[in-house]
């Protein structure tokens, strides 16, 4: 009789499965198929689960919540190319952006001060000339202790750590 077997795939890939016949002649049966179905249904639902499971622990912030999360605190945005960038979100409603470790200078002015203030579910903050003078607003979510994701009001996202 052919079985057919469900096999892990390396550790790169995970989640996934790779399916094959271990006599290459012959089709399974009907019974040996419905078996590997059922057990990649279980498999399915219990990756649903974890997964679901994984993004509760995303915790959204605002309000008095989300000024406490961050006032006084050194906030450093990851940044594409594996560095951070440090906002510096004082109590006074103060907030300092410094890109003068990541080599900014060239493209803007590396160092600047502007205000921030929470409005609702959103940290808000607005700087004399980066983005045009523009306010811009962010949804926070807590990942960890010391972890935040953010997206902001254009659609633009990232990670952050927290400190202080």
């Amino acid at each position: 009789m052919t079985r057919l077997a469900c096999n892990d795939v390396a550790h790169t890939e995970p989640f996934a499965l790779r399916l094959r016949f271990e006599d290459q002649t012959a089709q399974p049966d009907l019974e040996t198929m419905m078996n590997t179905l059922n057990k990649l249904a279980a498999f399915a639902a219990l990756s649903s689960v974890v997964l679901m499971s994984g993004a509760s622990a995303q915790e959204a912030v605002e309000g008095s919540g989300l000024e406490a999360l961050i006032s006084g605190k050194r906030v450093y945005l990851s940044t594409p190319y594996g560095g951070e960038f440090p906002l510096i979100y004082n109590a006074d409603g103060t907030v300092t952006g410094d890109g003068t470790e990541l080599g900014l200078a060239r493209f803007f002015a590396p160092r600047e001060t502007g205000k921030w203030w929470v409005e609702g579910a959103n940290l808000c903050q607005q700087f004399p000339t980066w983005y045009r003078g523009e306010v811009s607003c962010f949804t926070i979510e807590k990942t960890g202790d010391t972890t935040i994701t953010w997206v902001r009001d254009d659609g633009q996202s990232g990670s952050a750590r927290i400190e202080g």
